[in-house]
């Protein structure tokens, strides 16, 4: 629960006062330089159409991504003996977090405009070359697409609600399927964060400003279910699509290199299958 020992604070200005906070610190990233060390390769130098191995490795490693399967599985777990509706009922009553339906209804935009801004001022702020010539061609390059990634997440997650036709708690529309608010945040958090890895910083700053739009892309969905406007499977499964499609396309067409993350890979046998864990450093 958001808490606050001032009465006179309203539940949605606490995101609104977050929001400012997280672009005060982002100014100040990208203020600290934009540009890349000389003879490296600038963010957006390298993007080009992949080849089928690079499209595979890329989609593997989205849909293995802890922050795809997870939420995917959470959806599928809240269609067991009805916790959807108990889930959506209790939250829509009792609002523990914003307060009120409408105060939550108006917090999942104040959570998810900065998320789209920081994705834009991250973006800006990676590395892309000596010259102007450079870094514009890099950043426009970088930007298509990441441009291209909120496109494709936005269409198909219209086409799903069209498909699907599930209608919202409120009733107000056969929109409810997947969450558009949560598919738009974790999309922008899953770029500003792929951003991030490419912004020289110390680890700590790294961690925390990544682990803040995870929490403020959470705090989106969540509001959607307080505001009554979707039920708990909807936000999950838009959180998990964002996250799968725009990860896919950053990587595919980025062609950045490798970060020093953990890598987990199925691997098929005639009898099994084996999960291998790769860690570059």
């Amino acid at each position: 629960m958001l808490c606050t020992s001032d009465s006179n604070l309203e539940p949605n200005e606490v995101p609104r006062n977050y929001g400012k906070l997280f672009y005060t610190v982002l100014a100040a990233i990208f203020l600290g330089g934009c540009t890349a060390s000389e003879g490296q390769k600038g963010w957006g130098d390298d993007v080009k159409w992949p080849d089928g191995d690079r499209l595979a490795k890329a989609a593997r490693k989205a849909l293995l991504d802890p922050q795809t399967y997870i939420p995917a599985a959470g959806a599928l777990v809240f269609t067991i003996d009805n916790w959807d509706h108990k889930v959506s009922h209790w939250a829509t009553e009792r609002t523990p977090v914003f307060g009120s339906q409408k105060g939550a209804e108006d917090a999942s935009d104040y959570l998810l405009y900065p998320i789209i801004g920081e994705t834009v001022i991250t973006a800006l702020a990676t590395p892309s070359g000596d010259s102007n010539e450079q870094w514009s061609a890099g950043k426009a390059k970088g930007l298509g697409v990441e441009g291209a990634a909120f496109g494709v997440t936005a269409l198909s997650t219209s086409v799903l609600k069209d498909t699907t036709g599930r209608e919202r708690p409120d009733r107000s529309n056969n929109q409810s399927f997947p969450s558009g608010h949560a598919s738009g945040a974790f999309a922008g958090a899953t770029l500003s964060n792929r951003n991030l890895d490419s912004i020289d910083m110390s680890d700590g700053l790294r961690t925390t400003l990544q682990v803040g739009n995870i929490t403020m892309a959470s705090g989106v969905a969540w509001a959607r279910v307080e505001g009554n406007k979707h039920f708990p499977s909807d936000v999950l499964a838009g959180a998990a699509l964002g996250h799968f499609l725009t990860a896919f396309i950053h990587d595919a067409f980025m062609n950045l290199p490798e970060d020093g993350s953990v890598d987990m890979e199925v691997v098929p046998f005639d009898h099994g299958v084996a999960v291998c864990f790769s860690i570059r450093y």
